[in-house]
């Protein structure tokens, strides 16, 4: 008798990317049996062969009768957060969730799994004469946050960059709606599975610690991150190319920390350089750019179940988490 393997991420959209690579793990130790994820993004992992049934927080009416109740249950609730490694910071978030799990780590990867009709109809969409230009500049999901220094590229970066590439690349931005916009972009405000089938497209990528650098790892598409507050040892993929803030140039007032130095929705307390412009050396952002080496593009056929799903993950050879 098959067991129900039941799966709840407690955190964002790049959390549950990630996730994905355990969803793998679970299903090559526990082959017979039914994984069902609870999450707060469903969508995810829609069309992903490991997950039987996606759950959204909120959205579970009769869960305990068709799946807990006289059924044959492994649970896998803790969160990876609340571990020692993740406080140390002393291996990659995938490694420490499935450790925590009782899993082996055997380099899964993140995945993401999206229909040949679904990147057909929102590729159509797109319209540019040029080469497109991947960017994302702000993360999180507070509306009453416009920017984080932990974790924003500064305006000034931004200007620079946009500046730098917009004679020879249509740059589409992505953003949300009550996100800040820039001249010369294209705005990218569409949902998840939307904005990677653009992605596809693109030729140049730059995005920071958030969703996207999961979601384009999980393409196995190169890209370009940027890391201020996080590190890419903890949350990054060895396929981009990191660049990382330069060191403090003042000292941080740090009262309000607990187990993490900074709060990564970045306390104006906390604040560690005199000005933005200290925070990034743009130069190198944009050397990063140059010399980005270019992702094979996705086939668009899979072998994979189920049908007409496809994810970079057949086609793009594996690469080690930490390793640039």
């Amino acid at each position: 008798m098959s067991k129900n393997l039941i799966f709840s991420i407690n955190g964002g959209l790049g959390k549950c990317i990630a996730a994905t690579a355990v969803c793998s793990a679970i299903k090559k130790k526990y082959p017979e049996d039914k994984l069902i994820v609870i999450s707060g993004y469903p969508e995810v992992f829609l069309n992903n062969p490991n997950v039987d049934k996606s759950f959204s927080f909120g959205n579970v009416s009769y869960f305990y009768q068709d799946y807990v109740e006289n059924k044959e249950n492994i649970v896998f609730l803790h969160d990876p957060y609340q571990t020692t490694a993740f406080i140390k910071e002393e291996k990659h978030l995938i490694e420490i969730w499935l450790e925590m799990f009782g899993l082996e780590y055997n380099g899964e990867f993140p995945e993401f799994y999206i229909t040949k009709r679904e990147i057909d109809t929102f590729q159509r969409q797109v319209q540019s004469d040029k080469p497109i230009m991947l960017l994302q500049t702000n993360g999180g999901a507070d509306p009453n946050k416009k920017y984080s220094w932990a974790r924003d590229l500064p305006f000034e970066v931004t200007a620079q960059i946009i500046n730098e590439f917009k004679d020879k690349y249509t740059i589409f931005h992505i953003k949300r709606d009550d996100q800040i916009g820039f001249q010369d972009t294209v705005p990218l405000t569409a949902q998840l599975r939307q904005i990677l089938a653009v992605s596809m497209l693109s030729s140049k990528r730059l995005v920071i610690d958030s969703f996207m650098q999961h979601a384009l790892a999980a393409l196995r598409m190169p890209s370009v991150a940027c890391w201020i507050v996080n590190k890419p040892q903890v949350f990054g993929y060895g396929l981009h190319t990191h660049i990382m803030a330069n060191p403090h140039t003042v000292k941080p007032e740090l009262r309000n920390s607990f187990l993490s130095q900074f709060n990564i929705g970045g306390d104006e307390l906390e604040f560690p350089y005199r000005n933005e412009s200290e925070i990034f050396n743009v130069q190198d952002i944009i050397n990063a750019l140059n010399y980005e080496p270019q992702a094979e593009q996705p086939q668009q056929e899979s072998q994979e179940q189920p049908k007409e799903a496809i994810t970079a993950v057949e086609v793009v050879e594996e690469k080690p988490l930490n390793k640039k």
